[in-house]
């Protein structure tokens, strides 16, 4: 099951302490925001390799590339200057199937960066990771292409 885990920064006059939770190899922590105190929250997750059951956009990949060709709305300021490649982001399909904590990976272009953001948080439900029949949150790596 996901668990919540807490950072907390510790000022000891000559640097800085982190006191942490421990982690499971198959997992990977989300970073789920911070606080006034200093302190961050994360959400624990699973890796898409380690599922016993992948997450899935409904009718699959090609869907998922429909949904994005669909979706997809090419700045235009970056159109006109020829800027194209692949916006790779990382999110969150979480047990109930929603998709959160969507953030880029490796970026191409703000307006690019802020448009795969975009597409990818319009997405429908997806078919939770599964690990032992259990639905877990996991994360998923995907990129949205630009090409002119």
């Amino acid at each position: 099951m996901a668990r919540l885990l807490h950072l907390v920064f510790l000022s000891l006059g000559l640097g800085t302490m982190i006191v942490a939770g421990e982690a499971h190899a198959q997992t990977c922590r989300v970073n789920i925001g911070s606080s006034q105190t200093g302190s961050v929250s994360y959400m624990e997750v699973y890796e898409y390799d380690y599922v016993t059951e992948k997450p899935a956009f409904p009718g699959g990949d090609s869907q998922l590339m429909k949904f994005i060709n669909e979706t997809r709305e090419y700045p235009r300021s970056a159109y006109e200057r020829g800027i194209q490649g692949r916006v790779t982001c990382s999110f969150v399909v979480n047990a109930d199937g929603t998709v959160s904590h969507i953030s880029v990976i490796r970026g191409v272009e703000p307006s690019l960066n802020r448009e795969a953001i975009r597409i990818l948080s319009k997405m429908p439900g997806w078919t939770p990771g599964r690990l032992d029949g259990q639905a877990v949150p996991t994360r998923v790596v995907w990129s949205v292409p630009f090409r002119k």
